[in-house]
């Protein structure tokens, strides 16, 4: 079966692309098709709805984290057995990194060779929408306008004056939302809150937004304005990591739950293609580690908004201490590095790292072109890596004395402590596979530890 596929954008941020993208994915596989969820960019919070949307996991599009030559790969990956893809794109269309727009909804679409769905925010306009409609479509030929989707339309009246401006340009409508009351996903200081941290409530908010679109939308449409992914190679994570196998027996466990939930699906996907059993941990309600692991993965997320019932896990955190004090490899990012420390927010954590950490009002927020400082179980010295940064955190000292990275304009940054490599840095294992080898190649015997 070879997947269609489209992608969800919009002119400007705040236009409804993720109701109507996370809409379509539910509506589509309630009426039984098999839908691949895509995100572009680095986010994590929207694949956690699309996830819920679709019953598979939400995966993210990034060539500034992955490279291009991997975008086409990884979306058959993630599309195979699947009738259709559905990819959100990131900010407005032709939005990508600050510097030169690289990694914009509009240039994965061409990597993809995906047709693109515009929504557009049609408050305060009437026919100025075919101006918009046509620079949009004009502005870049690689790009594809296959239909609009209109959003927050007033009345019957306004609709029957944006379908008429649409026929002017020739660009059908697929579907016209009506303004109402925003459907309720709460947020905070980062954007939405995560699907799992919203428990119940994000699957009532996905319901919303399955039934708005299948109202609203003319899915038969938007299904016909599909096109079968392109033929090519298919994202492999044994082939990516060179047929490396790691020691038989090899237990890696990967923090997860509500506070611990910016991971990427293809890192666990990499460890398990290298042999190693991949256990989750959910540091809100396990007391110790699993048996026998010899590496962990402290992926980001929210630890400050748990920071009391993290702290007061008192037996993981020993645990976790006892395996950092064994040299086994650890890999924090961001909210990992944050529970490293000795405190956050006055609140004793694990206290792997001789540093503290704040949360202040300060976004710090942007791509990295970052450099290996140190030798690490993760990466070597000079190793160049694309990443992101995405907090509003300090952590005092900013580097330990092995610092994890430094990047142009900004001072060295992050810890290599023994077996740990934790940073504000988030990388993606799928653009760095070497990273993950690496990582399992350090695994310390399971009897040394705490021993």
């Amino acid at each position: 079966m070879v997947a269609r596929a489209l992608v969800v954008a919009a002119p400007a941020s705040g236009s409804g692309k993720t109701t109507v993208a996370t809409g379509l994915m539910a509506a589509l596989s309630r009426r039984g098709s098999a839908v691949a969820p895509f995100k572009v960019g680095p986010d994590y919070i929207d694949p956690g709805y699309h996830t819920l949307a679709a019953g598979r996991p939400g995966r993210n599009l990034d060539p500034v984290l992955v490279g291009e030559q991997r975008i086409g790969p990884l979306v058959r990956h993630g599309a195979a057995g699947c009738e259709i893809a559905v990819i959100e794109g990131v900010m407005g269309l032709f939005d990508g990194r600050v510097a030169d727009g690289y990694g914009s909804t509009a240039q994965v679409a061409a990597m993809v060779g995906a047709p693109v769905v515009l929504v557009v925010d049609c408050r305060g306009q009437s026919r100025s929408v075919a101006a918009l409609l046509h620079g949009f479509r004009s502005f870049d030929a690689s790009t594809r306008l296959a239909g609009v989707i209109l959003n927050r339309v007033g009345s019957a009246r306004h609709e029957e004056v944006l379908r008429a401006a649409c026929d002017e340009i020739g660009l059908p409508v697929l579907g016209v939302l009506p303004r109402r009351a925003e459907l309720a996903v709460p947020s905070r200081h980062l954007g939405l809150v995560t699907a799992v941290e919203h428990g119940a409530a994000a699957t009532a908010a996905v319901d919303a937004m399955a039934v708005l679109v299948a109202e609203h939308v003319d899915l038969e449409a938007v299904v016909r304005v599909a096109e079968p992914l392109p033929g090519g190679a298919v994202w492999d994570p044994v082939a990516e990591l060179g047929g490396y196998r790691t020691a038989a027996g090899t237990r890696t466990a990967v923090l997860g739950g509500a506070a611990f939930s910016f991971g990427y699906a293809e890192h666990v996907e990499l460890l398990e293609a290298a042999g190693s059993e991949v256990v989750l941990v959910d540091p809100l309600r396990e007391e110790t580690l699993p048996a026998a692991v010899g590496g962990l993965v402290l992926p980001g997320g929210f630890p400050e908004e748990h920071v009391r019932d993290l702290g007061a896990n008192t037996g993981l955190l020993a645990a976790i201490r006892a395996l950092a004090e064994a040299g086994a490899p650890i890999r924090a990012e961001c909210g990992g590095l944050l529970y490293l420390c000795r405190e956050l927010d006055g609140v004793p954590l694990v206290g792997a790292l001789d540093a503290t950490a704040a949360m202040t009002g300060r976004l710090t927020l942007g791509y990295r072109d970052a450099v290996a400082l140190s030798d690490s179980t993760g990466f070597a010295a000079g190793e160049r890596v694309g990443g992101h940064e995405f907090h509003h955190c300090a952590v005092t000292p900013r580097a330990g004395a092995a610092a994890a990275w430094g990047w142009r304009g900004g001072a060295a940054e992050g810890f290599v402590a023994g077996g740990v490599h934790a940073s504000f840095l988030h990388t993606h294992p799928a653009g760095t596979p070497g990273s993950v080898a690496r990582f399992l190649a350090a695994q310390v015997p399971a009897a040394r530890v705490g021993s």
